[in-house]
């Protein structure tokens, strides 16, 4: 099996989102005749300024980043360390220290225009996700109140494919949580392992159950300390979730783009042990180019958007 799963993962055709770093034409009159002039000094970085040898026209290019006072690598740099457990303030604190004066509300709205951006973007990239999935919850506090994260993985890649927020453990229906992982995937599973909460069988029931044994997706509800039925691989995930929410004390609100950033940065930003140094989107036929991963994802997002 376990020669079977190598041969399947290197059968994975890649993907390759590329950096669009490079300038080639010019912005004005669209000529190829460009050269570098230099570069534009400011208080918060430099930028490369282009000369146009056809129109005479002076530009800079900063896809993704128009108009803003921080430079690309300075932004980036705070989603990194946002998303890596740092606080909002103690980013601040460290851009402060790089020469960068900014309050750690300009640092939330990075967060959020980016993510929202970025998520926009690859929601149009489809994952090669294996055919076994795992779905679990979490308690998490948002305002206060006991909230629950319900999430959808891959077994294989690790790939974090869907969430969603309830209410209550216990009532909350999971067909939409099952749904966006079609969605998502375009496909269904031919495994899916859950707890023993009924609203993963009945979802289960209306969503991937069907009369055809052949088709049918085989539900294992019940987990084991060891063995092959284990939730390990779920509850590190869990874990990582449950340290962002640590240092934020509790979320604002329940649309926030945190769980989403962080479903953005465990498929696509940070590399995972168990995939050998790879990230979960890696593992799915997705490599992002470049050192920068958030700067790649952020010029494609917006040459895209």
């Amino acid at each position: 099996m376990l020669e079977f799963s190598a041969s399947l993962r290197t059968e994975v055709q890649i993907r390759r989102i590329e950096a669009e770093t490079n300038v080639q034409t010019c912005r004005f009159c669209g000529s190829n005749q460009i050269v570098r002039a230099g570069m534009r000094h400011n208080k918060n970085g430099d930028l490369q300024k282009y000369v146009c040898r056809s129109c005479g026209h002076y530009f800079t290019i900063n896809l993704g980043f128009e108009k803003m006072r921080a430079t690309p690598q300075i932004i980036t740099s705070a989603m990194q360390l946002y998303f890596t457990g740092e606080s909002l303030r103690n980013v601040q604190k460290f851009l402060r220290l790089q020469g960068v004066k900014v309050s750690h509300v300009a640092v939330l709205k990075w967060i959020r225009k980016y993510v929202g951006l970025m998520s926009e973007y690859l929601k149009k990239i489809r994952p090669q996700v294996s055919d076994t999935w795992r779905a679990d919850e979490l308690y998490l506090k948002i305002k206060g109140d006991m909230k629950y994260l319900f999430t959808l993985m891959d077994d294989e890649t690790r790939f974090w494919i869907a969430q969603e927020v309830a209410d209550s453990k216990y009532t909350h229906d999971a067909r939409m949580l099952f749904q966006a992982g079609v969605k998502a995937t375009g496909k269904k599973p031919m495994t899916l392992i859950t707890d023993g909460l009924p609203a993963y069988h009945d979802a289960y029931l209306k969503e991937y159950w069907t009369m055809k044994k052949e088709t049918r997706t085989e539900h294992i509800r019940h987990i084991t300390i060891r063995g092959d039925h284990n939730n390990n691989k779920m509850e590190r995930m869990n874990g990582e979730v449950r340290d962002r929410e640590k240092v934020m004390r509790g979320l604002k609100k329940t649309d926030t783009p945190i769980l989403k950033g962080y479903q953005l940065f465990h498929n696509y930003i940070r590399p995972h042990e168990g995939l050998n140094g790879k990230t979960p989107a890696e593992a799915c036929g997705i490599k992002v180019e470049g050192e920068n991963k958030w700067l790649t994802l952020i010029q494609n997002a917006s040459k895209r958007s």
